[in-house]
């Protein structure tokens, strides 16, 4: 690396800087970076550009002010050792921006890693390696890694060999310096490495050990100069293992408010006052369907052309009488850009559909009710919908008769014959029966609640893939295998509508119980939009 002081090349980027001009000018593409025959150095480990103080960090990330004070704070002085953090929020929340945002103002080196591109554990790991190493795949090297990490405990004694040599490398730069200013582009020798994604973990093949293991890491490495950061889109919660580990500390990414949106959307706009009354007339009815801001903001683009459509000169400034001009222009395109880009079932379905969902009965001989439709009069998502079903069942059935129910072959079908029953027993059933439905509905902890929804949801994609097989390909999503990422999300999202009531700890158990208060018709309509056999797992006396 020349010592000039021409502007740096580095190699950060992520899925940010195609949104982000500031990011897109100070770094580079990895692709890119791989490409070029100029050998790395320390200075790819840090953010390059021009000074990048503490209000053009704030502006550039509108709503993001608290978290931004807090993970400072958190992240602690130069080369201050820390407690790894665990980062968590809805998707297209601003994580992964703000934490780059923070080291590019920091001027603090690290390595960032997406499971998403890493989408094994030999990659990811191989990965972190690369950067610490300063190795680039290149057509020189035939594109292979500096080391080649099979087994967790290889990439530990990589990780650590690799993480020395870094940190010393800083300490000398810092030791020969004279002044202050010659290291100006980095500040402290701890490294932090930085993992998004994390989620997508619990899909891989290796998903119960790899877990507990990037945990762990920070415990086996034992070195302070080291900090951990994790990002995920669903909550600490879900990642608990019965293995020891230093739990991280959690920060919660809350959804964009309308405001926010507001000022993320008028940004480097050319004609503030023409896109303000665009949102004026889109973003409140967009922002009561979703918050994520990549579907708002694949929305927008598209109906901001049809909006300006009608002008001629897109820089003037929009009066009342070309608002409205301009509104009555773009109104008969909201709402179909509502149903397209979110999926939501529209009231104008055919009349011969109705009446087929009309006449369409569900038998009561089993369940006791009848005259009830298959439709659904408002949207759910899919986890919701299972997450509800599942609720229903830990409320109804009884917590001995789980593992006979919902077991890895899907439960009733491989129950034993009975015996029949003796006129003493059918009684003694009845008046179990009538105390029950005196007693309502009862409560479970937590963990019963995600143990029932993960033996449904995996029925239900082992049924959605013996159809695809059946139908030459073609066949239903009902089994999705990321429903687990954002279930303790939905189920706030479940108490917030009075769907699932929760009450207070347990005092043997110490854990929050739960309660279903939505009855079998609506349980059932549910039941039916996912072809899900409510009755097979249902237990009535």
């Amino acid at each position: 690396m020349s010592k000039d002081k021409t502007p740096q090349t580095t190699r950060r980027t992520t899925r940010l800087s195609a949104s982000s001009p500031n990011l897109s000018n100070a770094a580079t593409g990895l692709a890119k970076c791989s490409s070029t025959t100029h050998s790395l150095s320390l200075r790819d480990l840090v953010f390059g550009g021009e000074i990048f103080n503490a209000e053009d960090l704030f502006s550039s990330l509108p709503g993001r002010r608290g978290v931004i004070l807090e993970l400072i704070r958190l992240l602690g002085p130069i080369d201050s050792q820390m407690i790894p953090l665990f980062l968590y929020g809805g998707v297209s929340t601003g994580k992964t921006t703000t934490v780059l945002q923070i080291f590019r103002h920091l001027k603090r080196p690290f390595v960032y890693v997406s499971c998403r591109t890493c989408y094994s554990p030999r990659i990811l790991f191989e990965s972190i390696i690369n950067q610490l190493l300063l190795h680039s795949k290149n057509e020189g090297n035939g594109y292979s890694s500096a080391k080649r990490c099979e087994k967790p405990s290889d990439f530990v004694n990589y990780l650590q060999d690799a993480l020395v040599n870094v940190i010393n490398g800083f300490k000398e730069k810092t030791e020969k310096s004279s002044s202050k200013k010659s290291l100006k582009w980095v500040k402290g020798s701890m490294v932090y490495l930085i993992i998004d994604n994390l989620e997508l973990v619990r899909d891989w093949d290796k998903s119960l050990s790899i877990l507990p293991f990037l945990f762990k890491l920070y415990d086996l490495l034992k070195m302070p100069e080291l900090g951990l950061i994790f990002i995920s889109s669903a909550s600490p919660d879900t990642y608990y293992s019965d293995t020891g580990y230093s739990e991280p500390v959690p920060l919660y990414f809350p959804d964009y408010s309308e405001e926010d949106l507001r000022q993320i959307f008028l940004r480097n706009q050319s004609n503030p006052k023409l896109y303000t009354s665009f949102l004026d007339v889109v973003l409140k009815p967009f922002s009561r369907v979703t918050r994520r801001l990549d579907e708002i903001s694949t929305a927008f683009s598209h109906l901001f052309k049809i909006y300006c459509e009608p002008l001629q000169d897109q820089t003037i400034v929009p009066n009342e009488e070309t608002k409205r001009r301009l509104f009555s222009h773009l109104q008969p395109h909201i709402a179909p850009s509502l149903n397209e880009i979110f999926r939501v079932p529209s009231a104008c379905s055919g009349n011969g559909a109705n009446k087929d969902m009309v006449k369409r009965k569900v038998s009561g001989n089993k369940l006791g009710v009848s005259d009830i439709t298959d439709e659904m009069d408002f949207h759910m998502s899919v986890c919701a919908k299972y997450l509800l079903i599942s609720a229903f069942l830990a409320s109804r059935n009884p917590a001995t008769l789980d593992a006979s129910l919902f077991d890895s072959t899907g439960g009733a079908a491989t129950r034993k014959r009975k015996r029949k029953a003796s006129e003493k027993s059918m009684e003694q059933k009845d008046i179990a029966q009538q105390e029950l439905l005196m007693k309502g509905p009862g409560t479970f902890p937590l963990e019963r609640l995600l143990a029932i929804f993960q033996c449904i949801t995996s029925v239900a994609e082992y049924s959605a893939e013996e159809e695809e097989l059946g139908h030459g390909g073609l066949g239903g999503g009902a089994g999705d295998g990321g429903l687990m990422s954002d279930v303790l999300l939905q189920l706030s999202s479940l108490c917030s509508a009075n769907f699932i009531s929760k009450g207070s700890s347990c005092p043997l158990e110490g854990s929050t119980r739960y309660r279903c208060t939505v009855d079998e018709n609506m349980v059932l309509k549910v039941a039916r939009s996912m072809k899900f056999p409510l009755s097979k797992y249902l237990y009535r006396n």
